[in-house]
């Protein structure tokens, strides 16, 4: 059974690009649009339980919660703006890879913040950006538009650590359905407001865009996400978390099924670098942690398991 949860959850969390490229190119659904309704969808999903079993929840967030869930919200929401915008530009795979090094963000900026990474993580970091120099060094001479698409991918990345990390922190004292709801929820906010300020519409589309946005919110944020929760209660993190990573040569491999899309050879060993140099760092940064946690044994918070499941 849990292999067909993960099997499930990587097809989940892998047709998020190739689901939204297509959606993009084949009708007139804004970027923006499709970041709006899924967050808006993903919060009204994660209320309802918790208005059912606790309507006092919400109630009881404190000033500290709310703020790291604020924090968490706006880099959700320009994590979406750049990642959704990337794939008008660059390949699917390459912006998948790219966004992928969610991982790797979150290393340096712990390495920002005064922590110790074994050898092994700085390792896989330097695999891992190698990659990055791989693919846009192969997009570079393809074209400007690329390149552009690229950055917007890293810098999506980037944003996708910083949700997770200040995520953490309020996922320390709020359950799992009050955070998720007040995170989507204002990021969804927020998101309407970039459309606004864009002039990118919300609403007003064809039957075929309104499917895309379903597809999209049900395939990559409530099947996938779904999927990997359930498997962080019967595996453990480092297995999910190296599990997830399959969402790189996945999404490749749909976008090369469904959109017929060729790279370059030199993208695909770049994607390859990506995914083993995430793969040392997950390996790394959890034999640090086991290492920490046999001198000093205790239990891991939820929001560190949590934490590994990604935005896309």
């Amino acid at each position: 059974m849990n292999f067909f949860f993960a099997a499930l959850g990587v097809l989940g969390v892998a047709s998020s690009g190739p689901l939204i490229a297509a959606t993009l190119g084949a009708t007139s659904v804004s970027a923006l649009a499709i970041a709006f309704w899924r967050n808006a969808i993903g919060a009204a999903v994660m209320a309802t339980p918790t208005l059912v079993r606790e309507p006092r929840q919400f109630g009881r967030v404190t000033g500290r919660e709310f703020r790291w869930s604020s924090l968490a919200a706006v880099a959700l929401a320009l994590h979406f703006a750049c990642f959704i915008t990337s794939l008008q530009l660059t390949s699917v795979a390459a912006a998948t890879a790219l966004v992928c090094l969610q991982s790797a963000w979150i290393a340096v900026f712990q390495l920002f913040r005064g922590t110790r990474h074994r050898w092994q993580v700085l390792a896989g970091l330097g695999i891992a950006f190698g990659g990055v120099v791989a693919i846009t060094g192969f997009d570079l001479g393809t074209s400007p538009r690329a390149v552009t698409g690229d950055l917007l991918a890293m810098a999506g990345g980037a944003l996708a650590g910083l949700y997770t990390l200040a995520g953490g922190k309020a996922r320390q004292s709020m359950t799992t359905g009050t955070y998720t709801t007040l995170c989507y929820g204002m990021c969804a906010a927020l998101v309407a407001v970039l459309a606004l300020c864009a002039g990118q519409p919300l609403s007003g589309f064809e039957p075929a865009g309104w499917l895309g946005i379903a597809a999209i919110t049900v395939c990559a944020q409530l099947v996938g996400h779904t999927a990997f929760n359930h498997l962080l209660a019967t595996m453990s993190p480092l297995i999910v978390s190296m599990i997830i990573l399959l969402e790189i040569p996945g999404a490749a491999l749909l976008a090369a099924l469904f959109l017929h899309e060729t790279l370059p050879a030199g993208t695909y060993a770049g994607l390859g670098l990506i995914l083993a140099g995430l793969a040392v760092v997950v390996l790394g940064q959890r034999t640090g942690r086991n290492g920490r946690r046999a001198s000093a044994p205790q239990e891991e918070p939820p929001s560190e398991r949590l934490a590994e499941l990604g935005t896309d």
